[in-house]
């Protein structure tokens, strides 16, 4: 499995506000991606700015071109992003997930 990481930044204050707009799009659209296994989005706030990592699946690299077409590094951004992000980074990284050892988290009824 191909895990496929981009990393943007906004203002702190933007942060919610980039998530909302990162689950109507970008998600979406990921996921729609025959072969797509799913996705995470982590969020970090620190001072006056917040991370983002957008993770996803992929059983293969060839499954990952469906959606970033034949330059694999090159990240893919959409139109609004330019409202939120403090710079386009021009490139994500890929990963085979040589280990994935996640656990059952407890539900509010344990």
């Amino acid at each position: 499995m191909i895990a496929r990481i981009w990393h943007g930044r906004t203002r702190a204050e933007h942060a919610d506000a980039y998530l909302d707009y990162l689950k109507e799009t970008p998600v979406g659209d990921v996921r729609a991606v025959p072969g797509n296994l799913g996705l995470q989005v982590w969020k970090r706030v620190q001072g006056s700015e917040a991370e983002f990592l957008f993770v996803s699946y992929w059983p293969s690299l060839e499954a990952v071109r469906e959606f970033a077409g034949e330059d694999l590094e090159k990240a893919v951004y959409y139109p609004r992003d330019r409202e939120y992000l403090m710079e386009l980074e021009p490139n994500v990284a890929h990963y085979e997930v040589a280990l994935d050892a996640r656990t059952r988290f407890p539900t509010v009824h344990e």
